[in-house]
Formats: C-alpha cells, sequence, structure tokens
C-alpha cells in the first residue's frame, strides 16, 4: 500500500484508519501474473485446446493483463482516490450523481455484470468533489463482485467518510451469468439499493430522491 498522502490545508482531515477499512482491501501491489498464465494454460487444455496454437498462445498473458486491470480496485489507495476533495461547505440540499457506468465481475462464475449507479447524500457541512463519487464507484465494481455487496459497500464508504445525514445508492445491473448461460433472459435487470441515514427513515427524502433517478436513463445495452 502506497503511503498517505498529507491532504491540503484547505480539505477536512480524514481518519485514515477508517478509510482504509471501508474500502476494503487486498494486500500486494497486483496480481500474481505467473499464476494467473498458468492456471489459464491448464483451463485451455481441460477444454481440449492446443496452448501453443497460435490463436491462443499468447492467450494466458492477455487473461493475466486483463485481471490486472480488472481487479485494480481491490488494490487502489482510497486516500489517492478522494485527493482532499472534501471540503467544508454549507449547503444542506440533496446532491445526486445519476448514471454513472460500472464494469465488474460477478464472483460466483467470473462473467461480466455491468450498469448503471445512482447516488446521492444529504451533506452535513461537508461535500465531495463530483468526479469521486465515479472513482469510489469503480474501486469497488473493479473487483470480485455481487451486485448488492457493492451497493452497500458504495454507500458506506461515502457515508463515513462525510458523515452526512444520509446517503443513497441504487445500482441497476445486467448480469452475462444470467443471459449468456443458465437461464438466458437477456431483458433481466437486477436493481439493489442502500438507503442510510434520512433516506431510510423519512419516506419524502427517499421519494424525492428515486424521483430524481427515474428521468429517462437511457438504456444499459
Amino acid at each position: 500500500m502506497k503511503s498517505k498522502k498529507v491532504l491540503a490545508k484547505e480539505t477536512i482531515e480524514l481518519n485514515y484508519d477508517m478509510v482504509y477499512s471501508l474500502a476494503d482491501l487486498l494486500p500486494g501491489e497486483s496480481v500474481d501474473y505467473d499464476l494467473i498464465h498458468a492456471a489459464v494454460e491448464q483451463i485451455l487444455e481441460a477444454i481440449g485446446e492446443d496452448p501453443s496454437r497460435s490463436g491462443v498462445k499468447n492467450t494466458p498473458d492477455r487473461v493475466a493483463r486483463m485481471y490486472a486491470e480488472l481487479m485494480d480496485g481491490y488494490r487502489q489507495d482510497p486516500i489517492e482516490i478522494l485527493n482532499g476533495a472534501v471540503f467544508e461547505e454549507d449547503y444542506d440540499e440533496m446532491v445526486v450523481v445519476r448514471d454513472i457506468e460500472f464494469y465488474s465481475l460477478c464472483e460466483h462464475h467470473l462473467l461480466p455484470f455491468l450498469g448503471r449507479a445512482h447516488v446521492a447524500y444529504l451533506p452535513r457541512g461537508k461535500v465531495l468533489g463530483l468526479s469521486k463519487i465515479p472513482r469510489v464507484v469503480d474501486m469497488f465494481a473493479r473487483r470480485l463482485q455481487v451486485q448488492e455487496r457493492m451497493t452497500r459497500q458504495i454507500a458506506e464508504f461515502i457515508h463515513g467518510v462525510l458523515n452526512p445525514l444520509g446517503v443513497a445508492v441504487v445500482i441497476e445491473g445486467l448480469h452475462l451469468c444470467a443471459t449468456m448461460r443458465g437461464v438466458k433472459k437477456h431483458d433481466a435487470r437486477m436493481t439493489t439499493s442502500a438507503m442510510l441515514g434520512a433516506f431510510r427513515s423519512h419516506a419524502p427524502t427517499r421519494q424525492e430522491f428515486l424521483e430524481n433517478i427515474s428521468r429517462g436513463s437511457p438504456p444499459i445495452l
């Protein structure tokens, strides 16, 4: 893990231990390339392929590099992601960032699921830089996931960093494990939500958020 960054003077000091705990990271700098390379060669042999065939001889290396990219959320430094962009601000109305595209891997079948995340919070004297919310979504998406856990992790991370009056996260996902195999339902979408604080306890606040994100989102695919 990289050293903890000193925040700029105009930003709010963060509890580093709490931030790293909420990020739920894995140790090490990256994936084990050699282990993935060997495993992919074994898979090719197991399905009856010749790993030395020209079309697949470089596949183990490509897959190892792919997993390093797709799994980098496990090892992203959350302090660097936030980059000091937690500011004092006298603003107490709802902040909503909607239609955040994401890609993740289902931990059950190692197949992709993709979709859009909608995130809102009610500030309590602190706001988060706009680009940081999509970066937080990516940090939790770029790892082996289930959509339910990913939704909760995003909400709890933002709640821990800002201590707002409430946080809401809704995620809509298309899961290839249910479209290209198994039940093969190509139009099925999964929606999950996490409501914390005022979004859970105050129905009008929750309804305002849900109405906001229901306004004409483009299709996932």
